[in-house]
C-alpha cells in the first residue's frame, strides 16, 4: 500500500507548491513514526549515520523532512532546513540496495524544484569529499564547490573535512 501524499509546505509556501508531485512516486512529510525505518536505512547507508535524535530534532524544529516511495516501498528520504531564502540540504539518502539506479538524481531534482518553487534563491549542502558518488550526484545536479569546512565529519580517530557546495536557483 502506498503512503498518503502529504501537501508540501514550508517557509516560502506559495500555494502552488502544494500541487507539486514527483511523477511515479509519492512524496509525504516524514513523521516521528517513520524514524525506526529511517534509522534502519541510515545505519546501512553510512559508516557514520545520523542519530535518531538528529532526525527527531529536525522534525521538532520544523525542518522539511520528506519520505519518497513507489509501489514497492520507500525509495529515499531527505531533510532540509531553511535560512531566509536559502535551503540547506542536510540529509539525502536512498537505501543501499536501490543506489546506482538514478533515484538519488530524481529526488535531488525534485528537492531543488520544490524549494525553488517556494522562493529559495539557492540550495547549499556539505558532502564528504571521500563520498565520490555523492559528490558526482551533486555536481551533476548543478552544485558547485564554494568552500571547505575543516574537520566537519567524524571519521574514526580523526575527522574528515566537508566540501561545501551551492546551487543558485536564479531568483532575484
Amino acid at each position: 500500500m502506498k503512503p498518503a501524499v502529504a501537501p508540501i509546505s514550508g517557509p516560502a509556501d506559495s500555494g502552488a507548491a502544494s500541487e507539486r508531485r514527483l511523477p511515479g512516486f509519492d512524496v509525504r512529510a516524514m513523521t516521528e513514526s517513520d524514524l525506526e525505518r529511517v534509522m534502519a536505512i541510515e545505519e546501512r547507508a553510512y559508516p557514520y549515520p545520523w542519530s535518531r535524535g538528529n532526525f527527531a530534532d529536525s522534525l521538532a524544529a520544523g525542518y522539511d523532512a520528506w519520505i519518497f516511495a513507489d509501489d514497492s516501498g520507500w525509495i529515499g528520504y531527505a531533510v532540509l532546513m531553511w535560512a531566509v531564502d536559502e535551503a540547506h540540504l542536510l540529509n539525502l539518502c536512498v537505501p543501499v540496495e536501490l543506489q546506482r539506479r538514478g533515484l538519488g538524481r530524481r529526488l535531488l531534482d525534485w528537492l531543488v524544484g520544490d524549494v525553488a518553487a517556494r522562493g529559495a534563491r539557492a540550495m547549499m549542502l556539505e558532502v564528504r569529499p571521500s563520498n565520490l558518488a555523492a559528490v558526482g550526484l551533486y555536481r551533476g545536479g548543478g552544485f558547485a564547490p564554494i568552500g571547505v569546512r575543516k574537520d566537519y565529519y567524524p571519521a574514526g580517530p580523526v575527522r574528515e573535512d566537508a566540501l561545501v557546495m551551492l546551487r543558485s536557483l536564479g531568483h532575484g
